[in-house]
């Protein structure tokens, strides 16, 4: 079963519901008992990095996530904040983050030459595959995501960049190495990509 870390922030709900429409049985959940017997892990988050980085420490999940990901090798997915958390620190804040991925997360700054874009990057985007990986099996050339964050994961790494996303300059909105995965855009609101997406998690990745 896959288990969606409920650590008070993140759409959990809708989560849920988009796993149930393809099929997969999940939980959303903060009980280490549950957590620690999933098959798969989400962590979703919306909200500062800090606040998120201090709701995981409040309820005492770090030491057991670091277990299951980094020792059990179970497959995580961090979806937007949750990907964000997932790196060695923030501009947004002090705290230290999760540091899975050899990753920081940094703000947008927009220029004349950018054309001044707005902050957040808000709305319908697409993605570029960089690295086939089975989270992006079968999606189309044009798959559309719904993106809403100020800040984005920059990864020193360029093999763990799975795609890119253009918004003033490519930047990575899928990354992933083993058994950790994230995505910086909501699957649970992006339609039918987002199914896929989803599903491609509950039975590609292994």
């Amino acid at each position: 079963m896959i288990v969606i870390v409920d650590y008070g922030v993140g759409n959990l709900g809708s989560i849920v519901n988009m796993l149930k429409k393809v099929g997969v049985k999940s939980a959303a959940s903060s009980d280490p008992d549950v957590i620690m017997h999933a098959d798969k892990l989400i962590l979703p988050g919306i909200g500062a990095f800090d606040s998120g980085m201090e709701k995981l420490n409040e309820r005492g999940l770090v030491p057991l996530l670091n277990q299951l990901v980094l020792t059990d090798k179970v497959p995580v997915l961090g979806l937007c904040l949750g990907l964000q958390l997932m790196t060695k620190r923030s501009e947004e804040g002090q705290l230290a983050g999760l540091g899975w991925f050899d990753a920081e997360t940094v703000r947008y700054k927009f220029g004349p030459e950018q054309g001044n874009l707005k902050v957040p990057h808000m709305g319908w985007n697409t993605i570029e595959i960089r690295r086939p990986h089975p989270l992006l099996s079968e999606l189309e050339p044009e798959s559309r995501f719904y993106f809403v964050h100020s800040f984005y994961v920059r990864c020193n790494n360029p093999q763990a960049v799975l795609a890119e996303t253009d918004y003033g300059g490519y930047f990575h909105s899928v990354v992933g190495e083993g058994n950790i995965m994230g995505a910086q855009f909501h699957p649970e609101k992006s339609h039918k990509y987002g199914m896929r997406l989803l599903k491609n998690y509950a039975e590609k990745v292994k």
